[in-house]
């Protein structure tokens, strides 16, 4: 993400967007995250901030709201879930996404899935988002800080050494100002220079294991994996929280009916179902209750688990309870190859399954707005969406 305090600050406050603005603490503190106005400037991250003011006296100070970054940021690792769960979240505003399993499954191509998903955090988030797409970790960070601000760059298997090998050494990932200095010290100023040195030398001035890693990173061999971190027990969901508390039964049900076509469609990026459904219910008072149900078969589809939901909320039997959030959950997932799903007697041969397929493909090529449920149609007033 681009400027990730920064922007998150901007969605929530669209007048800062054009006046030069940093997300910092005290005078004695850092800049933490500078947008592009200020950046014009001169002021960067991690600069004093009572340089910063000398650098410009008009910019505006917001105080960092660390939870804010982070449901923002969950919020962003729920949407990329939509396409995949092999996801890496490498930092706060970062992450790799591996989409050979994806592309598998849902046909299209990189830069279609690049697009929407910087559509979709836009769209949900109000903060710009770059993506870079290349064969491995190494490039397509290298590619995502090529696209800033606000863009995408794919750089393909056979336009690596091309894209690369222009590149001042400070580009090779894991090269710092030392190293760099010892870098230079060799004559070396280009990544170019960097492969076109002998492994042993570099080993000899750097030491084994950084000279060889620059080595290979220079030729743009990295065969680095895209990390996910496995659940103690996987569970999928999605909540809202209504823009103003509401009373209205059919504004709550209409949410229930988003939350579960948006958990099914991330069940279905990861091929995972489950029988467990939990709805979540946060009041006007901040009170939170939670009911839970259990399907009779294994699903991954949206009305499976909006009916299951549905009934969970009716029988609360609510009256005129002003409503703050709601959550729908499917937990106890397991790998869809692991079990069996019987169609029932009165279920055509082809129906909603292969249905929220065809619309799963749909979106991933045309966006999250190309297909909707009727019911859907109609976005609810809503302030925020994490999962």
């Amino acid at each position: 993400m681009d400027a990730f305090y920064a922007s998150v600050e901007m969605a929530r406050h669209p007048e800062l967007r054009d006046v030069p603005m940093f997300v910092g603490g005290s005078t004695r503190g850092v800049v933490l995250s500078a947008n592009y106005p200020a950046r014009r400037f001169g002021i960067t991250s991690g600069m004093p901030t009572s340089r910063a003011r000398r650098m410009c006296p008009q910019v505006a100070v917001v105080h960092p709201d660390f939870d804010h970054y982070t449901a923002v940021s969950a919020g962003i690792a729920e949407i990329f879930d939509t396409v995949t769960d092999r996801v890496e979240m490498a930092s706060i505003d970062e992450a790799f996404i591996d989409l050979t399993t994806a592309l598998r499954r849902l046909g299209g191509d990189p830069v279609a899935i690049g697009e929407r998903l910087r559509a979709q955090v836009m769209d949900e988030q109000g903060i710009a988002c770059s993506v870079g797409i290349g064969p491995s970790k190494f490039i397509a960070k290298l590619a995502s800080k090529q696209a800033k601000p606000d863009g995408l760059v794919w750089i393909t298997a056979d336009q690596v050494i091309g894209f690369l090998h222009p590149l001042p050494v400070e580009a090779i990932w894991g090269v710092g100002e030392a190293t760099a200095g010892k870098l230079h010290r060799l004559g070396l100023e280009s990544v170019r220079d960097v492969a076109n040195t002998s492994k042993a030398t570099l080993q000899r001035a750097l030491g084994d294991g950084q000279g060889g890693l620059l080595f290979d990173l220079a030729w743009g061999r990295d065969d680095r994996s895209v990390l996910v971190r496995e659940p103690a027990e996987h569970s999928v969901g999605s909540q809202e929280t209504f823009g103003r508390d509401t009373d209205d039964p059919a504004l709550v049900v209409t949410e229930i009916l988003r939350m579960a076509d948006r958990t099914a469609g991330r069940m279905r990026a990861q091929e995972m179902v489950g029988r467990t459904v939990t709805l979540s219910v946060r009041f006007a008072d901040f009170t939170t209750i939670t009911r839970t149900g259990t399907l009779k078969a294994y699903t991954d589809r949206t009305n499976d688990i909006y009916a299951e939901a549905l009934r969970l909320f009716e029988r609360l039997g609510l009256q005129r309870a002003r409503i703050r959030r709601i959550g729908v959950r499917v937990e106890k997932l397991v790998p869809k190859t692991e079990t069996y799903q019987q169609p029932a007697l009165d279920e055509p041969a082809r129906g909603w399954g292969e249905a929220e397929e065809a619309i799963d493909r749909a979106v991933l090529r045309f966006g999250p707005q190309a297909v909707q449920r009727a019911r859907l149609a109609r976005r609810a007033d809503v302030l925020t969406a994490a999962g």
